[in-house]
């Protein structure tokens, strides 16, 4: 038994000490946003997929590839514009005269980071032709399967500020990123240190690998065995179904809301070096699980509500569980 749980405590040592030099690597590079890039990393352990809503330039592409040279992960952008075809970003078939067959060349999702920067500006065809790579992890095409690269993490943009030319991603689609974050304007020190870390050269350039993507699958796999309490599972339910009950809400968050929240404790637990999700846990990933899947009435966003002030109301309604039995 002694061995067993000197064995389970050396595991999760692992586990936080690979999440932290992930972490540490792209804050090299992205300075003074410790909790989006935590955040990043979260939803990379847990297999999501991450939405990034922000302003031009505050480092949305650096994010990707950070985190991408961290992993020692192959990393592809696309620049998602209206003219832009299912075909381009999954691949196309090619007639081979050598062969006389035609031979599938796969598009810009056969990475493990993928960046679909300004993803609102691209036709819903083409969105949904990426969206279901997100949710299936391969590529159907000429009635064969081209399964994707484990792990297939998706980092998409989008500009907060000009709509024109847009087509807003619906809820169903929304629906289907992990996480909602932002990383807005630096403070004054950060801003300074940013200047200074680029005076020469980028600091993405000196990002080296400290895991493999083979080590990112190892590390989802123990996120996927982190301990959650039954109370957990009951407090997760519990602020879900309030924001579908909201006075304030015309829908609430679905049950891959629910599912979200829990594997993104799993992760965060993780991260933190523990085998076992708490309620702090559930709750500091409330707002960037919950928040996009949330949709306010009318009259009340009139009124200036927004999704995070529903999920500051529903948190402070439903009681935290204690939690009695931790492994």
């Amino acid at each position: 038994m002694a061995e067993l749980l000197k064995e389970g405590t050396e595991a999760r040592a692992a586990t936080a000490a690979d999440a932290g030099r992930i972490i540490a690597a792209v804050e090299r590079v992205i300075i003074g946003k410790p909790d989006t890039v935590r955040l990043a990393v979260v939803g990379l352990l847990c297999g999501g997929h991450v939405l990034i809503e922000d302003i031009p330039g505050v480092g949305k592409t650096m994010l990707a590839r950070a985190l991408a040279r961290a992993i020692g992960g192959v990393f592809k952008r696309v620049q998602f514009t209206p003219d832009l075809l299912p075909a381009d970003i999954t691949g196309t078939s090619i007639y081979n005269q050598k062969t006389s067959d035609f031979e599938f060349r796969g598009g810009p999702v056969f990475a493990n980071v993928l960046l679909a920067d300004e993803i609102n500006r691209a036709t819903p065809k083409t969105q949904s032709a990426l969206l279901e790579c997100m949710e299936e992890h391969q590529v159907s095409r000429d009635g064969q399967t081209h399964a994707l690269p484990h792990p297939f993490f998706v980092l998409a943009t989008e500009n907060v500020i000009e709509y024109q030319g847009t087509f807003p991603l619906p809820e169903a689609q929304l629906d289907r990123f992990l996480l909602r974050v932002s990383l807005g304007y630096p403070a004054h020190d950060d801003e300074v240190a940013v200047l200074r870390s680029q005076i020469r050269r980028h600091p993405i350039h000196a990002v080296e690998p400290v895991v493999t993507p083979e080590g990112v699958a190892a590390l989802q796999e123990a996120v996927a065995g982190v301990y959650v309490h039954e109370s957990i599972f009951d407090y997760i339910v519990r602020l879900v179904d309030g924001t579908r009950r909201h006075a304030s809400v015309q829908l609430g968050a679905s049950p891959r809301g629910s599912l979200g929240l829990m594997r993104g404790s799993q992760a965060l637990a993780a991260v933190e070096g523990r085998s076992f999700a708490i309620p702090d846990d559930v709750k500091a990933l409330a707002k960037p699980v919950l928040g996009h899947r949330i949709i306010v009435r009318p009259d009340a966003r009139a009124r200036g509500i927004n999704p995070d002030q529903v999920i500051d109301e529903v948190l402070r309604a439903v009681p935290v569980p204690v939690l009695d039995d931790q492994r």
